[in-house]
């Protein structure tokens, strides 16, 4: 694991056909990619995240797996050590669920209380936000498994994401928007970055070359893959011409065939598919994958260790505002205590959508109180 054989990489270029460079750069199911098997290539596995691995599991399904605190939450730690920590447990998930990447972290900004997706997220603020992304990355990527900081960029409403138009000053944008990824992308070197479902200033991100080539890749140096949201795609030219490597899920609408017919008519530049491609095998190598594919059923890892740090980091995130003497609570000084509310009984330990999974332990306040 780490840095990637040049030599190697270079060789199975130049035995790459067109069709297979598409190909790569497509997928072929919900959570992996296609593999190359004529050159012993494999297929490159992903898992939702951030919350935990939930592994081959649709949106709160699957193998019960470690749920950390959510996003607001560890934001809310002020503590990048205890949030490497949490990422080097989540690589070892993601390995238990046989996968190379972990699509996480969510760094969007608390543009509005009624973002519905703001648990993900780990402030309103971009500095805080992207060293806490940082340390997150640090401990993934430790572990040999590769993150996808996202959305990028300014996906901070879940109000007609697929088709929005994110219009935002250059100032804004440099300094609240794209902070947080470029604060990540300058400390930690993630692996993989998300493209947004959103336009930004009238292009779509996964189109946006300004985005995907000039800003994060010339100015910021980053050298790993730009994978779609999940059906973000809309175009093959204009994808492919903007830097974007990876269409998921599979099989692809845009590209692979449809971006083998593009290259033959001119439309798009073989140097392009030549590109992606080495940073898709860059991404296989850096992920171990060419020694252990993970060619296998996941199973659920169950750790006391990890167990425990989560409950740390849980105690870690509370904020209290002021104590008048109330807590911690003295139990023989009790006789009786109200607990108010449906949630009293429930653990609401994250939100919805692709963060959801199927938590391994779970307290919910009434438990814990009693």
């Amino acid at each position: 694991m780490g840095e990637p054989a040049t030599d190697c990489i270079d060789a199975l270029l130049a035995d790459l056909t067109v069709e297979e460079k598409a190909a790569l750069m497509t997928g072929r199911g919900i959570w992996d990619a296609n593999p190359v098997e004529r050159l012993g290539i494999p297929a490159l596995r992903v898992t939702d995240g951030p919350n935990g691995a939930r592994g081959a599991g649709l949106v709160g399904t699957g193998t019960p797996a470690l749920c950390i605190p959510c996003g607001s939450a560890l934001g809310a730690t002020w503590d990048r050590n205890l949030v490497e920590e949490l990422g080097a447990a989540l690589a070892a998930e993601t390995r238990a669920r046989a996968c190379h990447v972990l699509l996480a972290p969510t760094v969007n900004i608390h543009r509005t209380p009624l973002g519905g997706r703001n648990f993900e997220c780990y402030s309103e603020d971009p500095v805080l936000t992207g060293r806490t992304a940082a340390a997150f990355i640090r401990g993934v990527q430790g572990g040999g498994v590769g993150t996808t900081i996202k959305h990028f960029v300014a996906n901070d409403s879940e109000f007609e994401r697929n088709s929005i138009d994110s219009v935002v000053p250059d100032r804004a944008l440099r300094e609240v928007y794209l902070r947080p990824f470029e604060i990540a992308v300058s400390e930690a070197e993630p692996w993989g970055l998300m493209g947004s479902y959103n336009r930004v200033n009238g292009t779509f991100a996964c189109e946006n070359r300004w985005l995907l080539t000039e800003v994060l890749r010339d100015e910021w140096g980053f050298d790993g893959i730009v994978v779609t949201d999940w059906f973000a795609a809309k175009s093959t030219a204009a994808m492919a011409g903007s830097g974007l490597d990876l269409e998921m899920p599979g099989a692809g609408r845009f590209y692979g065939p449809a971006l083998v017919a593009a290259v033959e008519a001119g439309e798009v530049d073989g140097a392009l598919l030549d590109a992606a491609a080495r940073r898709l095998l860059t991404l296989l190598e850096r992920t171990g994958a060419f020694d252990d594919p993970l060619d296998r059923p996941e199973v659920e890892l169950d750790e006391p260790a990890h167990r425990a740090l989560a409950r740390r980091a849980s105690a870690g995130s509370m904020v209290l505002y002021r104590n008048e003497g109330v807590l911690p609570f003295d139990a023989e000084s009790i006789a009786t205590l109200a607990v108010i509310g449906p949630n009293a009984a429930d653990a609401m330990l994250m939100g919805g959508g692709s963060a959801a999974l199927v938590p391994q332990h779970a307290t919910s306040p009434l438990e814990a109180i009693t």
